[in-house]
């Protein structure tokens, strides 16, 4: 009777801990939405509403993106269970507390503290699916795992409302926001706590002390930078598009900071040209991911005329793809590489479907009066190849760079990627206030996801791996799985 792998095991609690922090991330862009639509909270005396709510969502993404890289180097140096733990219980904490305060800008620090947590959860999760899993399955357990992302937007999508309507019952009317982020927080902190039960029968002593001390040294820094632009900005009368764009500039001033140290034990990873083509596509997909993780209800309810709660079932069509897109994609992956083929191919044909049908469900929108069930069936189509794609690109990244930097790699892969994450909700903002629709924000982010295809074309594919007698890889040696592939 066969045994059930204890890398499966693994499996289900990182997919527990995509799905708690996704919902924690994407729960914003409703609750934002529902604030416009009632006129209260923070956005009740703003002349540019959604520019502003989209300006609260960049900031977060502003304090994710700045811990990826660090995230990835402390999960090399203290371990990938460690780093994977202290990231959810901080998450399931900041989004507590941001249910509790109250204000602008203590709002906007605390959502920029549960960022900064947040953010370094991806580097060491997918280190440790490729560290644990054997290498066939290597593409499948990362699609497996990434459908908690599908998973957790959902929930926060579909739910958001029914929290809201029950928050409305415990406070005052104005105030009913806070429950999503007090329910979702504390189903966070319990995951974290179990994932941390879990990793103990794995390995005793884990050093989170040292590693939460080295985190809040990292993310004390990343806050007092990101508050200080968002101050600066502020004082100057800048936009709030000018605002996101200087966070962005922060960002890449970290890349560039890093990217200097060519003597360190990542310099492999930063002066990979392969790696470097997909760094750069998956601006391109965050900046997808949170447009529509962020805006879709808003999207739905101004096409459709639709109420907020119909609006949010519509919009969970986009999310809900990739409970479907990630693990089918991962499977295919690794079916195509058994066969002798390559992860490419696949990549490239799905990301190319996704693009064509953005730029469909685009022209729906402009021509208005939308069907909202051709709309389902468009965010649903569009999001499974979405999804789909995303795996096969992790294990790529997981083939090009050596075992011993894929910490480094991953972090790296997630911090030039969130700067479509930070940027696309305020211009997607700015876009709906400039235009009165969607539209435009549609068609400017099938454009970027027609750019992530140019940019995947020129991607090399590390050595083809042999199969051997017992169905397992064996890695053939070459530099790019060596040292990671230059040029």
């Amino acid at each position: 009777m066969r045994t059930w792998p204890a890398y499966r095991t693994l499996w289900v609690f990182l997919l527990l801990g995509w799905t708690v922090s996704a919902a924690d991330r994407a729960l914003t862009g409703p609750v934002v939405t529902w604030m416009i639509d009632n006129n209260v909270g923070f956005l009740a005396d703003s002349d540019k509403p959604y520019a502003l709510g989209g300006l609260i969502g960049g900031l977060f993404f502003a304090g994710y993106m700045l811990t990826q890289f660090p995230g990835g180097y402390l999960g090399d140096k203290y371990g990938h269970r460690t780093i994977i733990t202290i990231s959810l219980v901080w998450a399931g904490i900041a989004t507590m507390v941001s249910g509790i305060i109250s204000g602008l800008v203590a709002f906007i620090a605390v959502r920029v503290i549960t960022g900064l947590g947040e953010g370094t959860f991806y580097s060491n999760d997918r280190s440790l699916i490729a560290e644990q899993t054997p290498q066939e399955k290597r593409s499948l357990g990362m699609g497996v795992v990434i459908t908690g992302l599908a998973l957790g937007i959902t929930i926060a999508t579909v739910f958001t409302p029914d929290l809201i309507d029950l928050g409305g019952k415990v406070f005052a009317a104005d105030q009913a926001w806070r429950m999503p982020f007090l329910v979702l927080g504390a189903a966070t902190l319990v995951v974290g706590v179990s994932i941390a039960v879990y990793f103990r029968r794995q390995q005793h002593g884990l050093p989170y002390a040292r590693a939460t001390l080295h985190m809040l040294g990292f993310a004390a820094i990343g806050l007092a930078a990101i508050m200080a632009v968002y101050f600066v900005g502020d004082a100057a009368g800048l936009s709030d598009l000018w605002i996101a764009i200087l966070e962005v500039a922060l960002a890449l001033m970290l890349v560039g900071f890093v990217f200097t140290r060519r003597n360190t034990d990542v310099g492999v990873v930063l002066k990979s040209r392969d790696l470097v083509l997909i760094n750069l596509a998956f601006i391109a997909v965050l900046w997808n991911l949170w447009f529509f993780g962020f805006w879709s209800v808003s999207i739905v309810a101004d096409a459709a005329g639709s109420s907020f709660g119909r609006s949010a079932l519509i919009a969970a069509f986009n999310a809900g793809a990739g409970i479907l897109g990630f693990p089918v994609g991962g499977w295919l992956s690794d079916v195509a590489v058994r066969h002798g083929g390559g992860r490419k191919p696949l990549l490239i044909a799905f990301t190319s479907a996704q693009f064509v049908l953005t730029l469909i469900f685009g022209f729906v929108i402009a021509a208005g009066g939308a069907s909202i069930w051709l709309m389902a069936a468009l965010l649903f189509s569009a999001s499974t190849f979405f999804n789909a794609m995303q795996p096969i690109a992790h294990a790529m990244i997981a083939d090009i760079a050596a075992p011993e930097h894929h910490g480094a790699a991953f972090g790296m892969n997630n911090l030039i990627g969130e700067i479509g994450a930070v940027l696309s909700p305020a211009v997607s903002g700015a876009l709906r206030d400039a235009t009165g629709g969607w539209s435009a924000a549609i068609f400017v982010d099938a454009g970027l996801i027609l750019g992530a295809i140019v940019l995947f074309l020129f991607v090399r594919e590390a050595a083809r791996s042999e199969v051997g007698p017992t169905g397992r890889f064996r890695r053939a040696p070459s530099p790019a799985t060596v040292s990671s592939s230059t040029g």
